[in-house]
């Protein structure tokens, strides 16, 4: 027994050669990820602090900072809270068309985000199949924040899903049976037994949501209007620069976006980490 043990002290790697592997992931990640980043600080290095406090800082730079921030954060919260109904619905409950529904939610990652824009578009715009009932009301929804926030709730939807997914499927319905044959209401199991589970997948998946949403560009821009202080997001803005040719510029308003996304992305590393110790002592 004792030399079994000794035998097995290292894990045997299927993918032999640590070095090799090593070094293939190093190149990888530089080709693909560092390099491309590099080059953002090499074009920018010319250009003077006060240049770029300037550009970061204008005006229609800061407005559409707004926009992206402020639709993205809605698209993520309204996400949160249909999108943990919808993964309640497909683990709890079984019906006709369920398979269906569960693959429908991979669709935004299948399509081109584009498709979904024009479909927008085609829906809510003013001649549209819907925003032609809602504009005589005073409902505008293409071509205004509203419909930026509807794109990107359709975007993001599979992150909280697909998160708050296995949540549901490991909380064992013991403790909720437990708790009921106690005399505890449904609100009392959900917000004592259910809730403090789902938080952390909620957390996780809403970040994911979020630094996806700022991001988007293609399902954006057909609903958007583009409009400068008004419907105008972050990743048009940097387009708009690149067409003018104008590279110091685009360059300093995406290193402000690349220090958003590492503090996004830093984030969800910690609740990842949170959720994991969670998950840990739980057991």
């Amino acid at each position: 027994m004792i030399k079994f043990i000794k035998k097995n002290k290292h894990r045997v790697s299927i993918i032999p050669g640590f070095n090799l592997s090593l070094g293939i992931t190093i190149f990888y990640i530089s080709f693909i990820i560092l390099i491309p980043l590099i080059s953002i600080a090499v074009v920018t290095n010319d250009i003077t602090w006060q240049k770029f406090t300037s550009v970061i800082l204008d005006s229609r730079v800061i407005a559409s900072y707004r926009v992206s921030f402020i639709c993205a954060f809605t698209a993520a919260v309204i996400n949160c809270c249909f999108g943990s109904i919808l993964a309640w619905v497909l683990v709890r409950y079984e019906f006709p068309g369920k398979n269906l529904i569960d693959g429908l939610i991979e669709l935004p990652f299948a399509i081109p985000t584009a498709v979904a824009g024009i479909s927008l578009a085609a829906l809510y715009s003013p001649a549209g199949l819907i925003g032609q009932f809602l504009v005589p009301i005073g409902i505008k929804i293409a071509y205004s924040p509203i419909g930026i926030s509807m794109a990107l709730i359709f975007v993001t939807i599979p992150f909280v899903v697909r998160t708050v997914e296995p949540v549901l499927k490991n909380i064992d319905p013991v403790f909720e049976e437990a708790a009921y044959t106690l005399g505890a209401g449904k609100f009392t199991i959900f917000h004592r037994i259910i809730l403090p589970e789902l938080i952390p997948a909620l957390l996780l998946g809403g970040g994911l949501a979020f630094a996806r949403a700022v991001g988007e560009y293609g399902s954006v821009i057909f609903i958007a209007g583009n409009m400068p202080f008004k419907s105008e997001i972050v990743p048009l803005l940097i387009m708009i620069k690149l067409q003018q040719f104008n590279y110091t510029e685009a360059t300093s308003i995406a290193i402000v976006m690349l220090l958003f996304s590492f503090l996004i992305m830093f984030g969800i590393n910690s609740l990842q980490i949170y959720q994991q110790r969670f998950i840990r002592g739980g057991r």
